[in-house]
């Protein structure tokens, strides 16, 4: 019958086994009220067997709105609203509580006490029962702050250094929230983490505009100097900046001559730079950069000098989120970097090889 439906619910009813564990009920109601009937002889056995199968009648229950409840969460995870929300959590959740009923219906049936009177025994254990489900009752708590906050989703990609995971949440349930690392290793993490740690998600990014790149090369400090007229001559050769240096120069050139600049000594009066002019040029290429948001930040900075030099770093934002394609474009950008800053006149610093040392000494003059 579940197949000729056009509904996958029943399906879903039939996988777990939710008519099997009805049946079971059925069965054992069937068996309860034939007790009396079947043991009439031996009633000292009767008295036992009824509480067994009372028990059992109990627990059939539970298992009974257990596999509707799997059912439910399955159903709902076929749908877009809660395909990524934490439903293992909700039904461990009210599970627990099924189970904590049940067992003290069973208690007190098996030990044949009214509720009441176990119930108030019960109360003297509670310390000890806070202790024993601690981590149960954290987790409890950490899921609903993570279901009603949203900060949390199945999918999302989330990053906690302190634990070592760095991938793709595959489920969150009452204790623990299961993490696929991109190197294809699993990482279990406390769900109450989630929110007595921090941790970085990467929801928002992938729902923006754009993934960041902010990256640096280092220049060499001893490189930065001065533009001459050839230089300028030279860089209006070049297509991205030709018309700002024709611009800049004209602006320059009309500021000296106006002040009676002495341009014997390139120092004096105002005078371009050719660093100054690579981050205009780098500028022009990331506006000009077909993979990079234009409508988000981007820009080339000048960073705080360091030891090994100046960083110049670039701040912009990739059109491709995905890994692999933001890396590669990340790359492309910097070889093109790299490749242009001798067209400046500048160097990138990097720390001499053994290489670099061979060729000096063979290079230097003999004594």
């Amino acid at each position: 019958m579940a197949n000729k439906t056009s509904t996958k619910f029943d399906d879903l009813l039939i996988k777990n086994r939710t008519f099997l564990n009805l049946s079971r009920i059925v069965v054992l109601i069937i068996v309860f009220n034939l007790l009396k009937q079947i043991l009439e002889d031996f009633p000292n056995i009767f008295t036992y067997s009824e509480r067994i199968v009372t028990i059992a009648i109990i627990f059939s229950i539970i298992w009974f709105i257990r596999s509707i409840l799997l059912s439910v969460k399955d159903f709902l995870r076929t749908t877009n609203a809660f395909k990524d929300k934490p439903l293992e959590s909700y039904v461990q959740i009210f599970m627990i509580v099924l189970w904590l009923i049940a067992a003290i219906f069973s208690f007190s049936v098996l030990t044949g006490k009214p509720l009441i009177r176990f119930l108030t025994a019960l109360g003297a254990f509670s310390a000890v029962l806070l202790l024993v489900f601690k981590d149960t009752i954290l987790g409890f708590v950490s899921s609903i702050q993570v279901a009603v906050n949203d900060t949390v989703r199945i999918g999302d990609w989330i990053t906690m250094e302190k634990y070592g995971a760095d991938g793709d949440v595959v489920e969150i349930n009452l204790t623990s929230v299961i993490i696929r690392n991109f190197d294809n290793t699993i990482s279990s993490i406390p769900t109450y983490y989630l929110t007595s740690d921090s941790f970085k998600n990467w929801r928002t990014m992938n729902s923006s505009g754009g993934r960041r790149i902010k990256r640096a090369v280092l220049i060499k400090i001893n490189s930065i100097r001065f533009l001459t007229d050839d230089d300028i001559e030279y860089f209006k050769k070049i297509h991205l900046i030709s018309d700002y240096i024709e611009e800049v120069s004209n602006e320059v050139n009309k500021y000296n001559k106006e002040n009676n600049i002495d341009k014997s000594v390139l120092i004096n009066g105002r005078n371009l730079t050719n660093f100054g002019t690579f981050r205009i040029y780098l500028d022009k290429y990331i506006e000009n950069h077909p993979k990079i948001n234009q409508d988000m930040l981007l820009m080339s900075r000048q960073l705080e000098p360091t030891p090994n030099g100046i960083p110049l770093e670039i701040y912009a934002f990739s059109k491709e989120k995905v890994w692999e394609d933001y890396e590669r474009v990340m790359a492309n950008i910097f070889d093109h970097i790299l490749a242009s800053v001798k067209y400046f006149d500048l160097e990138v610093f990097q720390n001499p090889s053994s290489i670099d040392i061979n060729n000096l000494k063979q290079t230097k003059p003999s004594e």
